[in-house]
Parts: structure tokens; sequence; C-alpha cells
């Protein structure tokens, strides 16, 4: 699996990259899983075996990496996920938790399912609670009860989107945080949240150490616009790119129903395009893809409302997708709001795009048809496919497997065809982008045909 171009920079600038996992104590316990013998097709028997510590995944398998290595380095390798022999957590004792944090996403209810299962049916634990409404569940003064989870509770929960647990963004005291953990006698704790929840639970761990308690924090990265770094592809991406399709076939069907139709249509995609265009790719009926790692003008030879009026003179219909957080560069930064995390909005990108192509046309006495589409809280809002269910579920089992085994401070991704364990520092804070001569963004400029839109 290609690396992204921001992992490959953060691998070339870092030489401090560590990728051990912390972990609470030695784990003693034998884990309750069984070995399952397999008779395959030959008559052999195999058993099915845990997963050692040892067992690792080069982090960079590229030619260039490995040549770079001085003679005697070690290269960098991720641990790999899965159950362990021995694992740390009594079960019948063990007290887990499970919040989910910031937005919605397709996957997120899979995802609690498949950890509350494999907690109740193979770890035998018995205690599993749901933090409702994410960090401020903890916080006394909100007032939310914890839901207790069990199978009964959680075995429809896939078929609807958004989470059970409820969500909520902006900063919580973390002395808080650990002072509730510490007071419900918390061991487990299961974070499903993007790069906020990973800041936080940063923090979370480093108080956790400060007071010397044996809480782990095991975080499920969730993201929709798949851009945490050393996470090839996060849940509810595949959903939402399917999503993201219906709405270019519908742009696609307004601009052919008009003389100079255009379509135009805003994805999820704050800091990376991976959602534009990997649905751009999914339908082939996208003339201009807009992205935040390509700059773009809008006035000029080159610039975009140039070569739209040349597709509309030629074609009579275009359709444009634009991800959100492109084109930033036409706003005031100093002057756009902030989320209840401190994040700077993105400027309506969607918005502006509308009124500035009419403005321009109607310069230029040509009657245009704009149709708007963002379908982005339908997006958020959907159940996940069946790609992204039997994903969740594999990130659920491991992020168990981990917590279980005493591992802490990290996450769970797939990495190179493998489910591996990334701590937390390696990825908190960085953003995957979509590399502009990789072979997906070249594959979209030949299917749409467009310019750089950038008048050099």
């Amino acid at each position: 699996m290609s690396k992204k171009k921001e992992d490959l920079v953060i691998l070339k600038e870092s030489d401090t990259l560590d990728t051990r996992i912390p972990f609470l104590g030695e784990a003693k316990v034998d884990s309750p899983l069984k070995t399952i013998p397999m008779v395959t097709r030959d008559g052999r028997v195999l058993d099915k075996t845990f997963v050692e510590d040892a067992d690792q995944v080069l982090v960079d398998d590229t030619r260039e990496y490995l040549d770079r290595l001085k003679p005697g380095e070690e290269p960098l390798f991720f641990e790999t996920a899965g159950p362990r022999a021995k694992i740390y957590f009594d079960p019948y004792k063990v007290h887990c938790a499970i919040a989910t944090c910031g937005g919605l996403c397709p996957g997120t209810n899979d995802v609690i399912r498949a950890i509350v299962l494999e907690l109740h049916h193979l770890y035998n634990v018995r205690h599993i609670y749901g933090v409702r409404y994410g960090f401020q569940g903890f916080i006394p003064k909100y007032g939310h009860d914890l839901m207790e989870l069990k199978p009964d509770v959680v075995a429809d929960i896939h078929t609807f989107g958004g989470t059970i647990l409820s969500s909520s963004r902006g900063h919580q005291d973390i002395s808080e945080i650990v002072d509730a953990l510490d007071r419900i006698n918390i061991r487990i704790l299961f974070l499903i949240g993007g790069d906020g929840t990973l800041r936080a639970a940063d923090l979370i761990c480093q108080e956790i150490k400060k007071r010397e308690l044996r809480i782990s924090v095991i975080v499920i990265p969730k993201t929709i616009d798949n851009d945490i770094a050393f996470v090839s592809r996060s849940f509810g991406f595949d959903t939402a790119v399917q999503m993201a399709t219906e709405a270019i076939r519908a742009a696609h069907t307004e601009a052919l129903g008009a003389p100079n139709g255009v379509g135009l249509v805003k994805l999820m995609g704050r800091y990376s395009g991976f959602i534009a265009a990997n649905a751009c790719l999914a339908l082939r009926e996208v003339n201009f893809v807009l992205i935040p790692e390509a700059d773009f003008d809008l006035e000029g030879e080159c610039g975009l409302f140039s070569c739209l009026e040349s597709r509309l003179r030629h074609r009579s219909h275009a359709v444009i997708v634009v991800a959100e957080g492109a084109g930033q560069k036409y706003f005031d930064a100093e002057h756009l709001p902030r989320d209840p995390s401190g994040n700077v909005k993105p400027g309506d990108i969607g918005l502006f795009l509308c009124y500035q192509i009419q403005e321009y046309f109607r310069s230029r006495d040509l009657e245009v048809t704009l149709k708007y589409i963002d379908p982005s809280y339908l997006i958020r809002s959907t159940p996940a496919n069946y790609n992204d269910s039997i994903y969740c579920a594999f990130l659920g089992q491991n992020a168990v497997h981990a917590g279980m085994a005493g591992k802490t401070a990290m996450l769970v991704s797939r990495w190179h065809g493998h489910y591996v364990h990334i701590p937390i520092k390696v990825a908190v804070g960085k953003h995957k982008e979509l590399e502009l001569d990789s072979p997906l963004w070249r594959s979209v400029l030949e299917s749409t045909g467009q310019p750089s839109l950038k008048n050099l």
C-alpha cells in the first residue's frame, strides 16, 4: 500500500520517531481466548495462534527508505495488532468505558458494537459503560448519566447512523476527566474520535502517568476526511465516497437539464481532498475538482472562470466538485469563526463560488443555470455500508485486544494491509494530504481534463 506524502515527510524529518507502544505492566493473566484447531483442505491441522509483540510491520517499506538506512541501523516498525496469549487485566474485574467525540461519521455505531461484543463474548467482561456526549460525559456539572452497554443494547445499532452515545465538541478539563475515570473505576477507556480526540487523549495519558494510575487509553481514529497520519483509510470514508457520488450524479443531471447548466457540489475535506478525488473517479462525470492541496485562481486566462466558460461554450454543461477546505485564500482567516474546540472554521467555499460564478457570467452577458448541492449532513449521518462495517468490526476487535493486554496511549490502524498499533504521539497533530504527483490525483486530472487552474 502506497504511503502518503506527509507520512514520508514525517519519517524523513523526524530522527526521534518512537513507535514503541507504552504498556501498564507485565501481562500475567491467561487470555480467555482459546487456541482453535483448524483443518486445512489437505488434512493438515493448524492452530489459531496468538500475536506476539515481536510481530511487526515496517513503517516504510519503500526501497528509498531502506537504502537510506545506515549500516547497523534498524528500520522503524509498528507493532502488529491482535490477541495476546497473556493479558494484563482480569476480565471479571475490569471496568471499561467507550466515548465518541467530534462530528458524526458513518460506522461509529459499528465500532461501539464491535467493542462491546468482543469484550462481552470473547473476554467475558461484564462492566462496560458508554459515556454520553463525548468528554462532557466525564464532567459532573453536565449531569450526563453513564449508559450500561450489553449485547442486547448494541445488537441492532449498526443499522442506524450517528452514535447511540451522542457526541460533543469543545475542550474539557483534563484533570476532571481523569478524576472521573478514577472515581468510577474505569481501567480501559476506548475513545472514538479524530485529531481533536487524539490531542485530548495524549493529555489524558500524560495526566494518568503523572498520577501513576493503571488506566489504558485506546483510540479508534475517526475522521470522515481520511486525513490522520499513518492511517491508511479511516472508517466511514468508503461510505462517504459512495454517498458523495449520489450528489454528483444529481448535479450532473441538473446540469444537463438546462442551457449552460452548472452543477456545483461541496464535499467534506477541511485539510485534504480524498473524498472529492475518489468520488470524482467513482462517477467520472466531473469536469473540475477543487481541493485544499491544489491552489487555484478564479480570474485570468488559466483561472477557473475562463476554463468554465470555455467548457460551457463547447459542451453547454459542467460539474464542479469542491472540498470544503479548498480556496481558503479567498477568505480572511482572522474574521472566520471557530468551532467549540478552537479550530478555525473554513470559509464557505461553496456559497462563495456560487456567487462569484454567477457574477462572472452576468458580467460576460452569458446566462447560466447553477444548482448547488451540499450533502455533508446526509453523508455524516448515514449508516455505514458493508465495506465500512467490516472494517469497523476489525478496528473494534483489535482495540479490545490491545486494551486487555495493557497497551495504552495508542490508536489502532491499518497499515500495509495489516492492523497495527500506532503511538498517539506519532499521529497527533499531523494531517495526511493528497499528494499532487500521486497516481490518484493524476487519474483525477485525466478523468476531468482540467488544467492546473493556476496563472503562472
